[in-house]
């Protein structure tokens, strides 16, 4: 694992900065800057992490939403560091994250790192507990600055202190479909927003359910239709609406958005057109997000909007391909009002410390930089990839996560961050889940869902 060239001039102020670091961190002579790294097994090239002294014997803690499948794909991408420096990164990823991180901060007993999903449940956090949340060494900083966008630089940043760097990303604006099925039955990857509600009513009158969706996902459910709004507010109101929206510049029961959940509703409360293998338009609100789109390869339905990430769920014998095969599974991009638009709408984790121990510091740094992002690549084999701009494309691994990484990468589409993500923590992770589960669960009307949420936005 080398160090790529275009970052070698950086990597001696870095060094520099790291061993002042931990330094300044450490009460012992030894206790930073050291290049005598412990012996490392395999084929490891130990070399990038002298920087980060000899950190045996102690213990770096993380807690994450990120759970299996996923998590193991996380700890294998750590052993390069744990190898070379002799730390212990101790792994917890759980389905409750976002109720027990702020339990873990007012009990006094936090992580010494955090995967935070959301920079709306960033920025509660650092002003609901303030001085837990650290802010980011220098080295991170300089990653940060090297290798990350100055909107994803902005994403984990509060009032200009850079809290948390990007880890992963992802895009969120795809339709799973089996290409099999397509050829079978001369089906046409839609270009148009019209032209997807002319196929998916094309498979209704062919006798099938054309759409799966589940969006229970245990503490977090109702997620899954968040994104479904977010993606089609995107499309009807474009852009600056959907800035202004997730703002709070414009209410939000705006009646733009309105619209758009009316154009969602179209197919998600259609009981034509769901929910295919599942039940009805309310087994949506039940059905497990992670397990739904199975529907697709046996046959019972054929669409799921899902993103580049959803491929890790996907049973072991399904391949992703978009060549035609029994049990292949693909996806196009979600099409907006007319080919010329082109929105897109992704997300990602932030690595956030509350802690700043010398290991710790070492640690964000290593995730920020691009020898994590390129081994997590070649460890990861679908389903992930980076916003940093150290990352090989070549280690990506399945045809979905290159052309997700392209989409996010090409200056002709509109990249917007998941909406509730941005939006504070009570509505984003709260009001928008329940509510939209209300929608779906009880046919709630689109006005007073909205208007609920709206009522729910903190008033400061």
């Amino acid at each position: 694992m080398k160090r790529m060239t275009r970052r070698s001039s950086a990597a001696l102020a870095t060094g520099a900065a790291f061993a002042l670091l931990l330094a300044a961190c450490s009460d012992s002579d030894d206790g930073g800057g050291s290049s005598d790294s412990p012996a490392a097994s395999g084929d490891i090239d130990c070399a990038p992490f002298e920087e980060y002294g000899d950190l045996s014997g102690t213990t770096v803690t993380v807690y994450t939403s990120i759970v299996a499948p996923e998590s193991e794909q996380q700890t294998d991408s750590y052993i390069p560091f744990e190898e070379c420096t002799g730390a212990e990164i101790s792994y917890e990823g759980s389905r409750e994250f976002e109720a027990q991180l702020p339990v873990r901060l007012s009990a006094g007993t936090p992580p010494d790192i955090a995967y935070i999903p959301q920079p709306g449940f960033l920025r509660s956090l650092v002003a609901d507990f303030p001085g837990k949340v650290i802010a980011a060494p220098q080295p991170v900083i300089d990653n940060a600055t090297e290798f990350f966008s100055e909107e994803w630089v902005g994403y984990g940043s509060v009032d200009g202190t850079l809290y948390a760097t990007p880890l992963g990303a992802n895009v969120k604006s795809f339709v799973w479909y089996s290409p099999q099925q397509f050829e079978d039955n001369s089906w046409e990857v839609p270009t148009t927003w019209d032209e997807l509600m002319t196929l998916t009513q094309d498979i209704a009158d062919s006798g099938a359910i054309p759409w799966c969706a589940g969006i229970e996902s245990g503490p977090a459910t109702g997620w899954p239709a968040t994104d479904w709004l977010e993606d089609v507010v995107l499309r009807t109101a474009g852009p600056e609406v959907y800035d202004q929206w997730v703002d709070h510049t414009i209410p939000f029961n705006d009646p733009q958005i309105v619209e758009a959940l009316g154009a969602v509703g179209d197919i998600l409360r259609n009981p034509d057109y769901v929910n295919g293998g599942l039940g009805d338009v309310s087994s949506i609100a039940t059905a497990p997000w992670n397990e739904a789109g199975n529907g697709i390869p046996a046959g019972t339905c054929s669409l799921m909007r899902a993103a580049n990430f959803y491929q890790a769920n996907w049973p072991e014998d399904v391949t992703v391909s978009e060549d035609p095969q029994e049990n292949g599974v693909y996806a196009f991009y979600l099409p907006a009002v007319s080919a010329d638009d082109k929105p897109i709408l992704g997300a990602g984790e932030f690595v956030t410390a509350f802690s700043d121990r010398p290991e710790v510091a070492a640690f964000q740094a290593y995730l920020s930089s691009p020898e994590w992002a390129n081994e997590k690549a070649k460890v990861t084999g679908q389903g992930w990839f980076s916003a940093n701009s150290g990352l090989d494309p070549s280690l990506l691994q399945s045809p979905i996560d290159v052309m997700a990484f392209e989409l996010l990468t090409d200056p002709e589409y509109t990249f917007r961050f998941d909406g509730s993500d941005l939006m504070p923590a009570a509505v984003g992770a709260g009001s928008f889940w329940t509510q939209m589960t209300d929608w779906i669960a009880t046919g709630q009307s689109d006005e007073e869902t909205l208007t609920n949420i709206e009522n729910s936005w903190p008033s400061s």
